[in-house]
C-alpha cells in the first residue's frame, strides 16, 4: 500500500485538447477512490498519468515519498486492469496468474500460495488448469484482476473493468472487488462513468468534468450535497431534475417563475427571503418530487417504468421533462395529468451563471 498525490497535474495533447486541467488530489494508503464523470471528462487520462502510460504536461505525481512523474510504469509498482480483459489465451489460468510475478520478480517462494489465495477470492479455484480462451468474459476479467492480486502492487489501477460485462456479472464482480479491498486493504483507484457503481464501491469519489476536478468527498456527501450544477446533474440515478427560473416571493408564498409557468414551492421558505428576485437553478431529486398532490403545476405523464419497489415516471409540460420516483401502490397511467410540487426542504439551489451551490436541500431519511 502507498499514498498517491497529484500536484497541479495537467495534460495537453499536441492537438491542443486539454484533457486534464490543474488537478490536485491526494489518495490515502488503503483507500478505494473512484474517478467518476461523463465520457471525455479526463478520468482515464488521469489514471494513465498515475500509471505512467502518459507524461503530464505540467505538475507532479508522487507515490509515498517518491516523485514518480518521470518514471516508467514498471518502476512505479502499480498494476493496471483494463476495461477489456488482457489474458494470454494459450496459457492456463494458473500460468496467467503467475505470469506477472515471474516476469517482474523471477522465482518467488510463496507464489503458489498467492495463486491459490487469489483463485479462492475470485472464484477461479475450479478453473485453474483450464486455458484462458476457454473461459467466459467474466471469468477472463477475474483472471486479469487475479494477476494483479498475485503481484501485490503498491497501487491497483482499474479502468472501467466491469464495462464489458452484463448486469449479473457486473454485480458479482463488483462484490468481489469489495471483498478484495476489504481483505487486501489495498490502495485502489477505479475509473467509471457509472455513478451507481461509484456509490457502491468508493470510500471517496472524485467527480471530473471537462478535465476539471469538480468535487471530492464520500459518495453519500456528493449525492446529498453536490458542489455545483454539473455534479448535481451527473451524480445519481436517475439524475437530479434541474429547472432554471427566478424565485418570486409573495405573502407567505414562494414560487419559481419559469418559461413553463409559475411553480409553487412547498415547505419552509424563511431561509429564502434574501434570495427572492434572484435567477437560480432549482435541483430536486426524483425521489423528492411530490406527484399527484392537490396543488402544483399540472404535467402530463408520458412514461411509466416499474422498478419493483417503486415506479419511475417521466412527466412533461411543453418542452420540460422531469423524472419522479413514485410509490407502486398507486396506479399511474401514461397520458394522465398530475400536479407536481417541489418540496423546498429537499430542493438545491445553484447560481444560474456559475452553477455553484448556494443552498443545499435536506438529505433523504
Amino acid at each position: 500500500m502507498t499514498t498517491v498525490h497529484l500536484d497541479h497535474v495537467r495534460k495537453v495533447y499536441p492537438s491542443g485538447v486539454q484533457a486534464v486541467r490543474d488537478v490536485s488530489l491526494s489518495i490515502s494508503s488503503g483507500e478505494f477512490l473512484v474517478l467518476v464523470g461523463p465520457s471525455g471528462s479526463g478520468k482515464t487520462t488521469l489514471l494513465r498519468l498515475i500509471a505512467g502510460l502518459e507524461r503530464p504536461t505540467g505538475g507532479q505525481v508522487r507515490m509515498g515519498d517518491r516523485i514518480v512523474t518521470d518514471l516508467a510504469p514498471h518502476a512505479r509498482d502499480v498494476a493496471l486492469v483494463f476495461q477489456r480483459p488482457v489474458v494470454y489465451p494459450h496459457l492456463t489460468v494458473r500460468r496467467n496468474l503467475a505470469f506477472g510475478v515471474e516476469l517482474r520478480n523471477g522465482n518467488v517462494p510463496d507464489l503458489e500460495n498467492r495463486i491459490l489465495e487469489a483463485a479462492q477470492l475470485l472464484g477461479l479455484a475450479e478453473v485453474l488448469e483450464r486455458q484462458a480462451d476457454q473461459l467466459s468474459g467474466g471469468q477472463q476479467q477475474r483472471v486479469a484482476l487475479g494477476r494483479a492480486v498475485v503481484r501485490r502492487p503498491a497501487v491497483f489501477l482499474l479502468d472501467e473493468p466491469l464495462g464489458q460485462l452484463d448486469a449479473p456479472l457486473r454485480a458479482g464482480l463488483r462484490r468481489q472487488l469489495h471483498l478484495l479491498h476489504r481483505q487486501r486493504v489495498a490502495t485502489m483507484i477505479y475509473v467509471t462513468h457509472d455513478p451507481v457503481e461509484a456509490m457502491v464501491l468508493a470510500d471517496r469519489v472524485a467527480v471530473l468534468d471537462q478535465g476539471t476536478l469538480q468535487q471530492v468527498d464520500t459518495p453519500q456527501a456528493v449525492y446529498d450535497r453536490p458542489a455545483n450544477r454539473r455534479v448535481a446533474g451527473f451524480f445519481g440515478w436517475p439524475a437530479m431534475n434541474l429547472l432554471d427560473g427566478r424565485l418570486e416571493a409573495a405573502e407567505n408564498d414562494l414560487g419559481l417563475r419559469t418559461i413553463f409557468g409559475r411553480w409553487p414551492i412547498s415547505g419552509p421558505i424563511s431561509d429564502l427571503a434574501l434570495l427572492a428576485g434572484r435567477d437560480v437553478t432549482v435541483g430536486i431529486r426524483p425521489e423528492h418530487l411530490v406527484v399527484g398532490s392537490a396543488e402544483g403545476l399540472p404535467m402530463e405523464t408520458i412514461l411509466v417504468e416499474p422498478l419493483g419497489d417503486d415506479i419511475l415516471l417521466t412527466l412533461r409540460r411543453v418542452e420540460l421533462e422531469l423524472t419522479a420516483r413514485a410509490p407502486r401502490n398507486v396506479v399511474w397511467r401514461p397520458g394522465e395529468t398530475v400536479n407536481v410540487m417541489i418540496p423546498m426542504a429537499h430542493a438545491h439551489l445553484f447560481e444560474r451563471t456559475t452553477g455553484q451551490a448556494i443552498r443545499r436541500g435536506a438529505a433523504s431519511g
